[in-house]
């Protein structure tokens, strides 16, 4: 069964890890192939940006008109087919941009403010309208104009969808390549568009389980350096780490809680692979579940009272909810002979999993409420989900060919695009929070 044998593979593991310097070199910086939009995208225009009195070497238009483009609901108009490039409203002829079919159109300028910074002042305009809809400012160093960039789209496409945008998060992810004959593996960060990868953690055995703080402001993850699997948190911008477990057996699948106190996380302290909580503060370290069967990969409710895991202890690998209160556990997945790797939505009815039919693996999203399940990947060996913090997209690992490769799908699967690393493979995706 390839859940236990995943569980066999862990507790045999050796890992060593070494932190690297941020400022290491970038081996595996991501790139974004669109392979599935939507039907009937929504035809947005960007001009271009125009600086004024200021130097920007950034084309910030070209990174929002992408950011857009990649969502899979926008189809951008390419800036060669403008019939011109306004910068303000009153450069704005609605009936240039009719005659391109553009739904929406993005002007912007740039200015110097009094202490040196740099300004964005962006407007969205409705073409069928005729009218400006929005505009907002955004102000920041020139080293931070690729945030400011990001910032935008996501302000846009809030406008547009009434969804906040995911351009401004960040993606981790494990990125394993063959060096001189040998395996290596490294723990990496990335914006959501692939760009600006920091390298995290390096070794010559595998990394695992990367895992969010509900702050951004660092990350969890299984190391195996004192000769056991242990538990680090490492703070990403300090780089100092702290070890939180190093119990005989496995130490496995950190999560952090909504409100960043505690850590729900698979041991084998005491026999079989059962759920605890940590507090992080006091170190104190609560047993919640009591099964002979496997309990793990915990996932957090958004209410912060309720965990969902995995359990085999109905005879194969299924979701359960346990109410940290009372440690009532119940069994919510029933469809399919294998759900694994709970990840919810924000709005907590929506379930992202791994589910079995017949013989393949898929990536498939339960509504909690009407229980209907939907499989939202065509693919074999799909693994690894991890639901976007505006919950409208989720990013799994899977194979393209050989090689190893992260893709995102939208969970009504009408968008679909693929993130696969400049060498080697990638995996154990996990999407940051929104940024604060």
């Amino acid at each position: 069964m390839k859940y236990k044998l995943s569980i066999k593979r862990l507790a045999s593991s050796l890992l060593l890890f070494a932190v690297i310097s941020n400022s290491a070199p970038s081996l595996a910086e991501l790139t974004i192939k669109v392979t599935q939009g939507s039907d009937q995208p929504t035809v947005i225009a960007v001009a271009p940006f125009v600086a004024r009195g200021v130097s920007v070497d950034t084309d910030v238009a070209a990174i929002v008109e992408n950011d857009l483009a990649r969502s899979g609901i926008f189809s951008a108009i390419p800036r060669t087919d403008m019939l011109s490039l306004p910068s303000s409203k009153a450069d704005v002829y609605y009936r240039d941009w009719r005659l391109l079919g553009a739904d929406y159109l993005v002007t912007g300028e740039f200015n110097e403010t009094a202490s040196g910074r740099v300004q964005l002042n962006f407007s969205l305009f409705s073409v069928l309208g005729q009218r400006e809809l929005w505009s907002h400012q955004v102000t920041g160093s020139t080293t931070q104009l690729r945030d400011m960039a990001h910032l935008a789209s996501d302000k846009i496409y809030q406008q547009i969808t009434g969804l906040r945008g995911i351009f401004s998060t960040r993606v981790a992810y494990v990125n394993a390549y063959m060096e001189q004959g040998s395996m290596l593996y490294r723990l990496l960060i990335a914006d959501i568009d692939g760009a600006r990868e920091r390298l995290l953690l390096e070794s010559a055995q595998p990394i695992m389980s990367p895992a969010w703080s509900s702050d951004g402001r660092e990350i969890a993850y299984v190391s195996f350096e004192t000769g056991r699997p242990a538990i680090f948190r490492q703070n990403l911008a300090t780089a100092e780490r702290q070890q939180l477990t190093n119990f005989a057996g496995l130490n496995s699948a950190p999560s952090w809680s909504p409100d960043g106190s505690k850590m729900a996380l698979a041991l084998s302290k005491d026999g079989n692979p059962e759920i605890y909580l940590l507090d992080l503060n006091s170190r104190k370290l609560t047993r919640l579940t009591r099964h002979f069967a496997i309990d793990t990969e915990p996932a957090w409710a958004p209410d912060g009272k309720h965990l969902l895991f995995t359990s085999d202890r109905g005879g194969t690998p299924q979701i359960y909810r346990l109410d940290i209160a009372d440690k009532s556990v119940e069994r919510i997945t029933w469809q399919g002979t294998y759900n694994a790797r709970p990840s919810l939505a924000p709005d907590g009815r929506t379930l992202a999993l791994i589910h079995r039919r017949d013989t393949q693996y898929r990536i498939a999203a339960l509504d909690l409420v009407t229980e209907r399940i939907i499989e939202l990947t065509d693919t074999a060996l799909d693994e690894s989900p991890t639901v976007a913090p505006n919950g409208a997209m989720l990013m799994y690992a899977t194979k393209q060919g050989d090689n190893g490769v992260l893709a995102a799908v939208s969970l009504d699967a009408g968008v679909k695009y693929l993130l696969p690393a400049r060498r080697g493979d990638v995996r154990e995706p996990a999407w940051s929070p929104f940024p604060r």
